[in-house]
């Protein structure tokens, strides 16, 4: 696993942008106080969801409005169809540490 940051530096509601190996991770502290990492880039747009709005356990991209299930990684409305890579996320001691390999099978 690939320590990311402390838990405490992202905000419960926040999102963090970290770009690892060339990968972009959007790090989210999702309203349920649990931790999810999704690949950064909207399916649709090629835009980045770090930039967007979290609302309880998805992720808003804040071009067309597309929401993003932070536990599946499926857009739960249009204009996205496809869903995005999720990555398995462990916190050890206080630190964030993540996983590259997705858990839903979905691959960049």
């Amino acid at each position: 696993m690939i320590r990311l940051c402390a838990a405490s530096d992202v905000a419960k509601g926040e999102v963090a942008a970290v770009n690892i190996g060339g990968t972009p991770i959007a790090l989210v502290h999702a309203d349920d106080d649990r931790f999810y990492a999704i690949y950064d880039e909207c399916s649709h747009a090629s835009v980045a969801l770090s930039e967007g709005e979290v609302d309880g356990c998805t992720l808003e991209c804040w071009l067309h409005g597309s929401r993003f299930d932070l536990r599946t990684g499926e857009p739960s409305g249009l204009p996205a169809t496809e869903p995005v890579p999720i990555f398995p996320v462990e916190i050890r001691d206080g630190d964030v540490y993540i996983e590259l390999n997705p858990t839903n099978g979905v691959l960049k």
